[in-house]
């Protein structure tokens, strides 16, 4: 699994260059939920707590990684793009900070699976969260399509899949 997040840390790295100046890092995968870290120091804004695009787009990103990290789990390829999203600010967020995605249930993963293999679209809804101490400061949630137009992109890739937002 250390091997896949190096990939997945590198691809945003390198294809999504913003990743770099917002200082995400790929933290971890337990098989039930992926966190992403980013410091405070790369995302402050004039208050002094992160900024909320900031936010919005690491929130984003946990979601969309979480998606690839169940596209290579499932040997399925396409475009990952983000359909529709929400995002509550709840309280301020002071310090690094962390973003958490739940896997979502087997059901909806297997549906997922499902349409993308017999229709070329599959959809899946993720929620996301930052979390200081015991409090969720931000709630995010968004839905996810993956479009295969039946080729194999760039097979030799340990991507698997291409990056559009």
């Amino acid at each position: 699994m250390q091997e896949r997040l190096a990939q997945l840390q590198d691809m945003l790295w390198t294809h999504i260059p913003i990743t770099r100046q917002l200082g995400l890092k790929v933290d971890s995968y337990d098989g039930q939920r992926l966190c992403f870290t980013a410091p405070l120091t790369a995302n402050v804004n004039h208050a002094g707590t992160v900024f909320a695009g900031s936010l919005n787009a690491l929130l984003t990103l946990t979601g969309w990684g979480m998606t690839w990290l169940l596209m290579q789990e499932l040997e399925l390829v396409g475009e990952i793009v983000i359909q529709d999203s929400s995002c509550r600010y709840l309280a301020p967020v002071t310090q690094d900070f962390v973003t958490i995605c739940a896997r979502p249930q087997q059901q909806s993963i297997e549906q997922f699976a499902r349409m993308l293999r017999r229709r070329g679209r599959g959809r899946l809804e993720l929620k996301v969260d930052i979390v200081e101490g015991t409090t969720t400061v931000v709630s995010f949630t968004g839905r996810y399509v993956v479009h295969n137009d039946g080729e194999q992109h760039n097979s030799n890739s340990p991507y698997n899949s291409n990056l559009i937002f």
